[in-house]
Parts: structure tokens; sequence; C-alpha cells
């Protein structure tokens, strides 16, 4: 399972870092956005994948059977709500950027 979470890791930040070399600003929304859940699986992986183990202890000191790490699920949980707000925000700019200069290409902003 681990070797199918490593490829889709990388199909994501291969994925993500062709959006993000493209001039439409849609493009570098979708890279960025992309390139999170990348980072998110990645460090997911990182901690080590345990199924059906509860990040709980049962409070007698010892651990009869592997729990998983609940600090990586934590950051994750923060990670998907900071980008959540972040392509919110990055939506209304964009918004803005193209009813201002009617386009989303950066080459034609950068000319207004």
């Amino acid at each position: 399972m681990e070797i199918w979470t490593v490829l889709l890791i990388g199909v994501l930040f291969g994925v993500s870092f062709y959006f993000l070399l493209s001039r439409n600003l849609v493009r570098v929304l979708l890279g960025l956005l992309l390139f999170g859940q990348g980072v998110n699986l990645l460090i997911f992986t990182s901690a080590g994948l345990t199924t059906g183990h509860a990040p709980i202890l049962d409070g007698s000191g010892n651990t009869p059977q592997p729990v998983a790490d609940p600090l990586p699920q934590a950051l994750i949980l923060t990670a998907i709500v900071i980008g959540l707000g972040m392509i919110g925000f990055s939506l209304a700019l964009f918004r803005k950027a193209r009813e201002q200069a009617g386009a989303v290409d950066l080459d034609q902003l950068k000319e207004d």
C-alpha cells in the first residue's frame, strides 16, 4: 500500500509543478492546491501507516498493539483548513484581478 501512496505523491507533485509553471492564474491555483495535498500525503506517509489502530493509548502505560501517531494527523487537519482559507482568498484575488484587467493570463496582467 505504501508504494501506491508514494506513486500518488509523485504524480501530485509532478502535476502541481506543471500547473505552477503555467501562465494562467487558474492553473497556478490548481497547482497550489495539488501541491498542498501532496505535502499532506507525504506527511501522512512519513509518519507510518497503521491500519485499524486508534491514535489513543489506554492509560495503562503499556502499548500492547501499535498505535497511530496523532501529531501528523493533527498537522494535516490544520493544513487542510489553512489550505481552504488560502484557496478562498486566492480565488477572491484572481476574481478581482480579472475584473480589473480583464484577463487571467500573467503576461496580459503584466502589460497593464
